[in-house]
């Protein structure tokens, strides 16, 4: 892996895909999809966002990619949704678009999101979940990194059917909070308002879905929407498996195929 700037390179060029990250503000979080694909000869491109604008966001992606595109991109959670954006913006740019666990793409199907995580974790962890949210929801009042490091690996556990032993804790960049806060509040409004779903119309390429049956977030809520908006789509279950496909005891393996099938 070599390092520059906001962007990580893995195997040598050319460069076959981007991955890029969720949050908003979790850098580092897809390190080992890049690395996952290098391995199998996909050389990729992993962007770290530094933008707390979304609009900034989908520039900076864009200016990121540009070198190397036409290129198919690879997004995870928040990080689907700006690969998305950034297809719709910028088409040029993009050769495919692969949604990794997406958040859903209309707001009735996000209601059930947080109360399945919370029902998974221990009344402690509930506890300090609610405390969590309460404060970075606040106006006067922000999580500290390592708060927000916490929340996250609070979240992740609710997420995860069979986590895989070993962490790759180095990947990763400190959660930025402010890229958070600035970013979600917009995007939510997007969702909220029929914006997001509608700028499917702008999309020229394929796109690809693969969600697991575990994860928090509905996969109708990817896969319905979707399937009426867009004219090439495909979408793909994983069984046993919940928010980070590639972290999954029963389903990295079948993640990887399909994400070295849909690339080609």
């Amino acid at each position: 892996m070599m390092d520059r700037g906001n962007v990580r390179f893995y195997g040598d060029a050319p460069y076959r895909a981007a991955a890029v990250h969720g949050g908003p503000g979790a850098p580092g979080s897809v390190a080992s999809v890049a690395r996952g694909l290098a391995a199998s000869g996909f050389s990729a491109i992993e962007p770290l966002q530094t933008e707390t604008s979304l609009r900034g966001q989908i520039d900076e992606l864009a200016d990121t990619i540009r070198p190397y595109a036409p290129l198919p991109l690879v997004g995870h959670s928040w990080g689907a949704w700006l690969v998305y954006l950034t297809a719709a913006a910028y088409p040029d740019l993009v050769s495919k678009l692969i949604l990794v666990s997406s958040g859903p793409f209309e707001s009735h199907y996000a209601a059930s999101i947080m109360s399945t995580r919370l029902s998974r974790l221990t009344q402690n962890r509930r506890e300090q979940a609610d405390i969590y949210m309460h404060k970075w929801k606040e106006t006067d009042a922000s999580l500290t990194a390592e708060e927000w490091a916490d929340f996250g690996a609070l979240v992740e556990s609710a997420d995860t059917y069979a986590p895989l032993t070993g962490g790759e804790g180095d990947d990763l960049v400190p959660c930025d909070g402010a890229v958070f806060l600035g970013v979600w509040d917009e995007a939510d409004a997007m969702r909220r308002s029929g914006a997001l779903l509608a700028l499917a119309s702008g999309i020229k390429c394929p796109v690809t879905a693969i969600h697991g049956d575990y994860d928090p977030h509905p996969y109708r809520g990817v896969k319905t929407p979707l399937a009426e908006a867009l004219d090439d789509f495909r979408f793909i279950l994983l069984e046993k498996c919940g928010h980070e496909p590639w972290r999954e005891r029963y389903a990295r393996d079948r993640f990887f195929q399909v994400l070295q099938e849909e690339i080609l």
